[in-house]
């Protein structure tokens, strides 16, 4: 446990100061976020933070090239680990040129696929599933193991990519989707007495890091947005954790104390569990923009986020409540899984009554003062551009 930390430490650090390069350049290069119709920050804002963070996250990996315990792992751990990291740099690079010439969707989406399909065509992919209730598993065909596994990728791309609306919003859900998949991962293998040095923790503590790092520089009001470069990045990551799992725990049989329907389906279902929120956003998106007669990636001012403000939440309290529903959601999936008993049901019923009472009670006693706030805060900023930008 030890080396993960310093290996999330390490990935926080070279995050955070590649911030201030990676602003830096992307002001020479005009990678600027200019303000438009839909969104809500009120100054032009640098982008590239996903730069700054691909730094973290293969400084994260060469530390742990060189730690005892990590470095003597399975040839495979790091294997599989370079392998999502170089797909991630792929579609670091298409969000890069994204974020200077603003790609068309059909374009960003090509790349999205080479960048799943190098990850799929070098092992990192789906080769079973668990069925509840038999012994066995549901061994794929490989060109069903492979496009299940490229939607699965894509998707979740895209769906980091529709909720990166709010200023240190999707850094946040990233963040706590890294670490509730990490406890699950290192829980996994604990409970089976198997090797606590596999990929699947390694890359969550890598993007927990690199979040981290990122996001004091993003939150509100942000000095650097992460660009498409950051948001695809973070959803290849996360979607490319969870397929080194289900591939090097494809014989695992789930004892000690993880029993459950929802833990045996768990190394699929935690991805989608933890962005449920971004999901459902994205999946409302589309499905609002067909019935308009749009094309499913035209944008709008409707997502989930926009909503939350018209609700009368302040842009930081917006944020932290779609934390806590992905906390709600993944980790009270991982909670409830690894734990079984009264106990860990209790908790996370109190926490989604919390987090019902500050999502809905909350905006109607205090929201119009802090919006008053922020709008004031953004009118500075309108006449000062120049300190932001």
């Amino acid at each position: 446990m030890r080396e993960y930390l310093l290996v999330f430490l390490t990935a926080a650090v070279v995050s955070y100061l590649l911030c201030v390069f990676a602003r830096e350049l992307a002001m020479r290069v005009n990678a600027v976020a200019q303000v438009r119709d839909r969104d809500v920050h009120a100054v032009p804002i640098p982008y590239f933070g996903g730069v700054a963070m691909l730094g973290g996250l293969w400084a994260g990996l060469l530390v742990a090239h060189h730690l005892p315990f990590l470095s003597l792992s399975q040839p495979q751990v790091f294997t599989d680990a370079r392998v999502v990291l170089i797909g991630g740099t792929i579609i670091c690079a298409v969000g890069v040129v994204d974020d200077i010439l603003e790609l068309d969707a059909l374009t960003k989406l090509g790349g999205q696929v080479v960048a799943a399909g190098y990850l799929v065509l070098n092992g990192v992919q789906l080769y079973s599933i668990r069925v509840p209730g038999q012994t066995g598993q549901l061994t794929l065909d490989p060109t069903q193991a492979m496009l299940i596994s490229i939607v699965l990728i894509v998707g979740t791309v895209n769906a980091i990519n529709f909720v990166d609306g709010l200023d240190g919003l999707a850094g946040g859900m990233v963040c706590i989707g890294a670490i509730a998949f990490f406890v699950f991962s290192y829980r996994l293998a604990d409970v089976n007495n198997l090797t606590l040095a596999i990929t699947g923790a390694l890359l969550c503590a890598c993007v927990a890091g690199a979040c981290v790092g990122f996001l004091p520089h993003n939150f509100y009001p942000a000095r650097i947005f992460m660009g498409d470069s950051g948001s695809m990045l973070l959803g290849l990551l996360l979607s490319g954790s969870a397929l080194t799992l289900t591939g090097q725990f494809a014989g695992v049989q789930l004892t000690g104390g993880i029993t459950t329907t929802l833990a045996i389906l768990l190394p699929i279902l935690l991805p989608v569990s933890i962005l449920v929120v971004p999901f459902v956003d994205l999946l409302l998106a589309v499905v609002r923009r067909t019935r308009r007669g749009q094309m499913f990636y035209q944008p709008d001012k409707e997502h989930l986020h926009h909503r939350l403000l018209e609700f009368g939440h302040s842009q930081r309290r917006a944020v932290l409540i779609m934390w806590m529903w992905s906390g709600l959601i993944g980790v009270g999936a991982v909670v409830i899984s690894l734990y079984t008993g009264p106990v860990s049901v209790i908790a996370v019923g109190l926490a989604g009554a919390l987090t019902l009472l500050l999502t809905f009670v909350v905006p109607q006693l205090s929201g119009p003062v802090e919006r008053a706030g922020e709008k004031a805060g953004e009118k500075a900023g309108e006449k000062a551009p120049e300190r932001l930008v």
